[in-house]
């Protein structure tokens, strides 16, 4: 078995291209690491979503990283990061969960499927909407990651189904790899935060000040640094071939 490497897993509608500050500074930490497109997005948009096809992604990248590795997912990729592993212990080294800290019962309940209905029935399936989002919310060079790879206008449906049968802190009880929970400091998917901890047997909760759900995207530094912090720990290998800016 080659070097431990890391698996990013994407958000909802988004791409693997969304990673690109996480790959660019692994690459240059010499970092084994694979980002991935889920089933109904990026490069596999024509693909319906199930769970089940989401955990299989996160295994067959592991595997080509030499069958373990560090598990970085965001949102939807944290939520099916997590069932991958509760499912594939063997392949975890460890589990970096980022917004995705309330149960999707609660998404459910809440109103998003209702809202994401409603959003599919426009037009244009909710693009302007979806544009306006990222020019508002993010800076240019994020919102061009975030969308380098196409947005899946017509994937929510079919992921709030599949996401609504999980349940991460059941799995998470199941996971004896360490776990970090990394959140925005105004994420709105922190409502279960500390019973997602308690689930964890080797958890830790990182909480990134000013951020929001998007972390990764709109704290990139940061993110990083907790990235390998967790890569670092859990190979015991604190490699920095060049060091990740502090600034940005």
């Amino acid at each position: 078995m080659g070097d431990t490497g890391i698996v990013l897993v994407h958000g909802v509608r988004t791409s693997r291209t969304m990673w690109r500050p996480q790959t660019d500074a692994l690459a240059r930490a010499g970092i084994p690491t694979t980002a991935v497109d889920l089933p109904g997005h990026g490069t596999r948009a024509a693909e319906r979503f199930t769970a089940d096809g989401a955990v299989t992604t996160i295994a067959d990248a592991v595997d080509g990283l030499g069958g373990r590795a560090l598990v970085v997912g965001l949102s939807l990729g944290a939520y099916v990061a997590v069932a991958h592993a509760a499912r594939h212990p063997e392949q975890v080294a460890g589990l970096l969960a980022a917004g995705c800290c309330t149960r999707p019962r609660r998404v459910l309940v809440g109103g998003w499927a209702a809202l994401a209905a409603l959003i599919a029935r426009l037009p244009d399936r909710g693009a302007g909407l979806n544009d306006g989002f990222v020019r508002l919310m993010l800076p240019p060079d994020a919102g061009a990651d975030l969308g380098a790879g196409g947005f899946a206008l017509d994937v929510m449906a079919d992921v709030l189904r599949e996401v609504g049968g999980l349940d991460p802190v059941a799995d998470l009880t199941r996971v004896t790899a360490p776990v970090w929970l990394v959140n925005g400091r105004y994420d709105h998917f922190r409502a279960d935060e500390r019973a997602f901890l308690a689930a964890c047997h080797d958890g830790r909760l990182v909480v990134v000040p000013g951020a929001t759900h998007l972390v990764s995207v709109v704290a990139p530094v940061r993110f990083t640094r907790a990235v390998l912090e967790a890569y670092d720990e859990v190979t015991g290998d604190p490699r920095r071939r060049q060091p990740v800016p502090s600034a940005g």
